[in-house]
């Protein structure tokens, strides 16, 4: 029996994950993993992040909805390098701004500026980014950089996080990353299974 890590998804149900290595609740703190488990994603579970069968009960449908970015690279280019940036993948973790407000900053134009800060720090946001929608280069030269983190982690009011897994199914964007994306967790998402940032645009909460 393989021991491959696999995400699958359940036609109008939850994500069935199987042979996990390592996850982290919202909290920080590891969450104990098992062979198979089943993950929510209707954004109404009293289990969360688990499932307890509730979306039967609210109807949730795997497809559905208009994502709430577009399907485009834009790239800013700098004296030393280039990050570009893909809307339809963001899932507004804010971690780039968190991170490097100097560079990553929704209230200058443009949003992203390298030369406002050193390479390292570019790299530290791209390399920090759950999403893939940022990357180094341009649209034929975009390269994708990974931070140290559990294969899944779940964010706080937000999506899933997942790290070295191949997709439930292709990542349908330009310049997707198929070893570093985020799941809808919200129930929302016009492009599930991934998730569009509709969680903030609705104010879902993990108490929801």
């Amino acid at each position: 029996m393989s021991d491959k890590t696999i995400v699958e998804e359940r036609e109008n149900g939850p994500l069935i994950v199987k042979n996990l290595h390592s996850m982290r609740g919202s909290d920080g703190s590891e969450i104990e993993v098992k062979q198979v488990m089943a993950l929510c994603r209707c954004g109404h579970s009293a289990n969360k992040p688990f499932c307890d069968g509730t979306h039967s009960k609210v109807g949730f449908e795997s497809r559905g909805g208009t994502p709430a970015g577009s399907d485009r690279i834009i790239g800013y280019r700098g004296e030393s390098v280039t990050v570009s940036f893909n809307p339809l993948l963001c899932s507004h973790a804010a971690e780039c701004g968190r991170l490097a407000s100097n560079i990553f900053n929704p209230s200058q134009k443009p949003w992203v500026q390298p030369d406002r800060g050193t390479t390292e720090e570019v790299r530290e946001v791209v390399s920090a980014c759950p999403s893939g929608a940022l990357a180094l280069g341009d649209d034929e030269t975009r390269e994708h950089l990974h931070a140290a983190r559990a294969q899944i982690e779940v964010q706080k009011d937000g999506p899933y996080w997942v790290l070295g897994v191949e997709p439930p199914i292709d990542l349908q964007a330009k310049g997707a990353c198929q070893s570093k994306y985020v799941l809808c967790r919200c129930g929302k998402s016009g492009n599930k299974p991934f998730c569009d940032g509709t969680h903030r645009d609705i104010g879902w909460s993990d108490t929801d």
